[in-house]
C-alpha cells in the first residue's frame, strides 16, 4: 500500500499541472466532477481537508480551518483524533506551500505589531479587519508587555469574536462583530490606528470592493500610519486540491494586481507604498505607509 502522503502530493501535482493546463471554464466544469468523485471520502480524513470541505460554520476558510493550518493547540485534539489515514494525509496538507505562506503571514503581522509598537509607544493602536482567531497576537511581545493602547480585532464571525474576547480577556484586545461593510459605512466611529491590516480578506474581494476598502482603511490611519493587506499569489500551486477536494476558491493575484488595487486607491505621491513577495512566493503583501 502506498503511503497516504505520497498519493495526496501526486494527485496534487496532478491537478495543479490539470488547473495551469485547461481553459478556466474547462476547470470550473471539472471541479464538480472532482468533488462529485467516490475517492473524495479518503481525502476526508484529513481534518484539515474535511473542515475546509464541509464549512462548519458555513463560509470558506474560517477561523478554524486557519487553526489547522497554524498546527494550533486549539485543534491538537480534532488531530489526535483522525484515522491513521487522516493523520498521514495531514502531516502532508498542513505543509504545502500555501500553508507554510499562512504561518509566515502570521508571524509577519506580529512581527509589524510590536515594530509599530516599538516605533511609537504605548499609545499605538492597531485594528486587524477579519481577525479570525487573531492568532499573531499570541506571539506579540508589546501585547504581552502592555506596550499597545488598543488592538481592535474586528470579525463577523461571532464564534471568532467570543473566542477572542474570552482569550485574550484583560489585555489591549478588543474584539468587535463587524464586516467589510461595518468599515465601509461607520469606519470613523472606530478612531485612527498607527497600524491596519486585513491579511486573510482580499482573496475574496473583487477589484472595485478592494479598492474602497484600500480608501477606507487610508483614511483611518493617524498620519505616518501602515495599512498592510495580504492575498495568495497566482501560480499558487495548491489551488487545484483546494478548489476540488477542498471546495475553498480564492481570488488569485499577481503583483500587477496588487498595483492596481493601491494606484485606484491612493495618490502616490501622498504615501510610501511597496509589493512584495513572502518567502515562498505564495503570499502577496501591499504595504502603503501614509506620509506625515
Amino acid at each position: 500500500r502506498k503511503d497516504p502522503a505520497e498519493i495526496i502530493r501526486r494527485l496534487m501535482s496532478y491537478l495543479d499541472a490539470t488547473r495551469s493546463k485547461v481553459h478556466p471554464d474547462v476547470w470550473q466544469a471539472l471541479i464538480p466532477v472532482v468533488q462529485n468523485h467516490p475517492i473524495l471520502e479518503y481525502f476526508l480524513e484529513d481534518p484539515l481537508t474535511r473542515w475546509s470541505h464541509d464549512k462548519p460554520r458555513g463560509y470558506s476558510g474560517d477561523a478554524q480551518l486557519l487553526d489547522y493550518i497554524y498546527c494550533d493547540p486549539h485543534v491538537a485534539e480534532s488531530v489526535a483524533n483522525a484515522s491513521e489515514i487522516g493523520k498521514a494525509l495531514y502531516s502532508h496538507t498542513k505543509d504545502v506551500p500555501s500553508c507554510i505562506a499562512a504561518r509566515e503571514r502570521r508571524d509577519l503581522l506580529t512581527r509589524y505589531v510590536d515594530e509599530i509598537a516599538a516605533k511609537n509607544g504605548p499609545q499605538a493602536e492597531v485594528l486587524a479587519i477579519a481577525a479570525g482567531h487573531l492568532r499573531e497576537a499570541n506571539r506579540s511581545a508589546a501585547l504581552q508587555e502592555g506596550r499597545l493602547k488598543r488592538w481592535v480585532a474586528l470579525d463577523q464571525d461571532p464564534q471568532s469574536v467570543a473566542l477572542i474576547t474570552r482569550d485574550f480577556q484583560g489585555t489591549a484586545v478588543e474584539a468587535i462583530d463587524g464586516s467589510v461593510r461595518t468599515v465601509l459605512t461607520r469606519g470613523h466611529k472606530l478612531g485612527k490606528f498607527d497600524f491596519i491590516y486585513a491579511s486573510g480578506l482580499y482573496d475574496y474581494l473583487a477589484h472595485n470592493v478592494a479598492v474602497k476598502l484600500t480608501k477606507t482603511c487610508l483614511q483611518m490611519l493617524k498620519p505616518n500610519g501602515t495599512f498592510l493587506f495580504a492575498n495568495y499569489a497566482e501560480g499558487n500551486p495548491d489551488a487545484g486540491y483546494r478548489e476540488t477536494f477542498m471546495n475553498w476558491v480564492l481570488l488569485l493575484r499577481s503583483e500587477a494586481d496588487m498595483w492596481d488595487i493601491i494606484n485606484a486607491s491612493v495618490d502616490r505621491n501622498t504615501v510610501e507604498a511597496q509589493v512584495f513577495f513572502g518567502e515562498n512566493r505564495n503570499v502577496l503583501y501591499g504595504v502603503i505607509e501614509k506620509r506625515g
